[in-house]
């Protein structure tokens, strides 16, 4: 299995369009997300965001937050443990929050549902996005599901 773990941020005129821009900017706003639970393959691979096929229908864990109240801050954070056997996802979002503290839970829980399946950690990657909002912001931090089929050629 191959993953790619992303973040974006971004404004815009409405909450839509502040979300489709932070899709974009993370490199996932061409396509159509199909939003799944939490588990990975056993030794999945994390490589780098290749180009999408525009439209392609794309598995992910997706963690995100939008808000319009300006001088908010925002966050989106989502942590992958990977082990041998199996891997697990966590998402967490907050306003106003501080963002290490929200990185430091996403940590804390996917640890605990490795340690629950007697699983051990090999790898933990972390990824976030934060934001203060001007008029309308959002922020994504995502770990897409990489397949063959959804990859430009």
């Amino acid at each position: 299995m191959k993953i790619a773990i992303v973040s974006g941020k971004d404004e815009g005129p409405t909450e839509l369009n502040a979300f489709d821009n932070a899709l974009t900017d993370a490199g996932i706003g061409d396509v159509n997300l199909i939003k799944v639970s939490s588990m990975l393959a056993g030794n999945a691979e994390i490589k780098k965001l290749p180009k999408l096929k525009a439209g392609a229908m794309v598995n992910c864990v997706l963690a995100e937050m939008t808000s319009d109240n300006p001088g908010d801050e925002i966050t989106a954070v989502i942590a992958a443990a990977i082990g041998e056997e199996l891997g697990c996802v966590v998402e967490t979002t907050g306003a106003n929050i501080n963002p290490n503290n929200l990185i430091d839970e996403a940590e804390t829980m996917v640890k605990y549902m490795m340690d629950k399946r007697g699983v051990e950690i090999k790898d933990l990657i972390v990824e976030s996005s934060t934001a203060t909002v001007d008029e309308i912001a959002s922020v994504v931090a995502s770990v897409v599901y990489l397949k063959d089929e959804i990859i430009e050629g």
